[in-house]
């Protein structure tokens, strides 16, 4: 029996098959899950490609969290679908190019905010659209990448993962007496759709690998997704508002 049998799953974030959220949605399935993905915009047709590459057969749900008709509409669809929703994995950031790279005074507010909305803010906006249908026991998991320390070239998404870090405990407290677990992955550098974004992010591959106790290996998505499916089932019935960092230990290791 797997850890998510017959659990009904949110996952968000797919873009092409390396994307973090692809291999936890493809593990979920292995795992007994029925998992539905969601995607926005003009990359909707990319999820909805990229759904054709999983296990089985998986509904594309499009699901753009700055419209809020759309979380309305999901919620409905979802109620009538399943009745409830057991996990929710949150695979969403985007900031503006000028958020990113040398020079952290560039960005205006107007591309602060974008990048703040769609990358932290939407981890309430997600919980909060499907609330009605998360019951006691169900587990909300974001991915993340630790903001403890100011990053080369990461700025402002720098500075959304740490509202993001912080909505979770926020999002933990509230809904904690609900039953509803809320945690985060701070996951290593990966090569994904969103990394090849972030300038400079050979700098992170170059270091990662010889700094981390146990090693890492940036073409390798497994233990991150592992994590995440852990999480969303049931072994962790008391853990909550936490960050689990999956990147080797590179995040308990000094200079």
């Amino acid at each position: 029996m797997g850890l998510l049998e017959g659990k009904k799953v949110v996952v968000t974030g797919v873009l092409t098959d390396a994307s973090l959220a692809f291999s936890v949605a493809q593990l979920a399935l292995n795992e007994g899950a029925d998992i539905v993905l969601t995607g926005a915009g003009r990359a909707l047709s990319l999820t909805q490609r990229t759904a054709r590459k999983l296990p089985r057969e998986v509904e594309v749900l499009e699901f753009d969290v700055t419209v809020p008709e759309h979380g309305e509409a999901v919620r409905g669809h979802l109620a009538s679908k399943w009745g409830r929703v057991d996990g929710v994995l949150h695979s969403i950031g985007f900031a503006p190019e000028v958020c990113l790279g040398e020079d952290f005074m560039a960005a205006q507010w107007d591309d602060v905010a974008t990048a703040i909305q769609i990358s932290a803010y939407s981890y309430k906006f997600l919980a909060e659209a499907l609330l009605p249908l998360l019951g006691s026991g169900s587990s909300i998991v974001g991915l993340d990448f630790d903001n403890t320390g100011a990053w080369p070239a990461y700025n402002w998404m720098g500075v959304a993962k740490s509202s993001l870090e912080s909505i979770n405990r926020y999002l933990a407290r509230d809904l904690g007496r609900r039953g509803i677990r809320c945690n985060l992955v701070a996951a290593g550098p990966i090569k994904t759709m969103a990394a090849k974004s972030i300038p400079g992010f050979k700098k992170f591959e170059d270091v990662w690998d010889d700094r981390a106790p146990l090693g890492w290996n940036v073409e390798d998505p497994t233990p991150v997704a592992r994590a995440c499916v852990a999480l969303l089932s049931d072994l962790f019935p008391a853990t909550t508002g936490s960050m689990i960092h999956v990147d080797g230990g590179y995040h308990a290791t000094g200079a």
